[in-house]
């Protein structure tokens, strides 16, 4: 397990709206409650976007992958074509590739990239953006045990 603390993410921020912002320039970014929150929010305020969105997803109870992904919270994106997706890693890709099947369903004008902190490259779809190749558990600042 590796620890990513809050020094390591605030560099790493800078880095991924920079090339967000060159490359894409997002109308929304929609961050995947709760492990994009973090990240939503930075980029939210780096990109200096107000339009910051969230949908809820389940894929993990703790470290535990659960048999089911369920997505709910969708918001209401008609009025907006370039979605930023985020979250803080994408792990098998399971999640990101039923959520990013959800929206093109419900709003196929959109187009959709993604961006995370993290991300394993046997993912079944790797981010647009992302800053470093996770090879074990990541221990975030964000998740801190109360």
């Amino acid at each position: 397990m590796i620890y990513y603390g809050y020094e390591e993410f605030e560099k790493d921020i800078k880095a991924l709206a920079k090339e967000v912002r060159d490359e894409f320039n997002p109308d929304v970014i929609l961050a995947i409650a709760r492990g994009g929150l973090t990240l939503g929010h930075s980029l939210a305020v780096a990109l200096n976007k107000r339009n910051l969105f969230t949908l809820n997803s389940i894929h993990y109870e703790d470290t535990k992958k659960l048999d089911t992904i369920e997505i709910f919270n969708i918001p209401d994106l008609s009025k907006f074509t370039k979605i930023l997706l985020v979250d803080d890693i994408i792990d098998t890709g399971e999640s990101i590739v039923e959520i990013k099947r959800q929206l093109l369903k419900i709003y196929p004008h959109i187009d959709i990239k993604i961006a995370s902190v993290f991300y394993k490259t046997k993912a079944l779809l790797l981010p647009d953006f992302k800053i470093k190749e996770a090879h074990e558990w990541v221990e975030f600042f964000w998740d801190v045990h109360i």
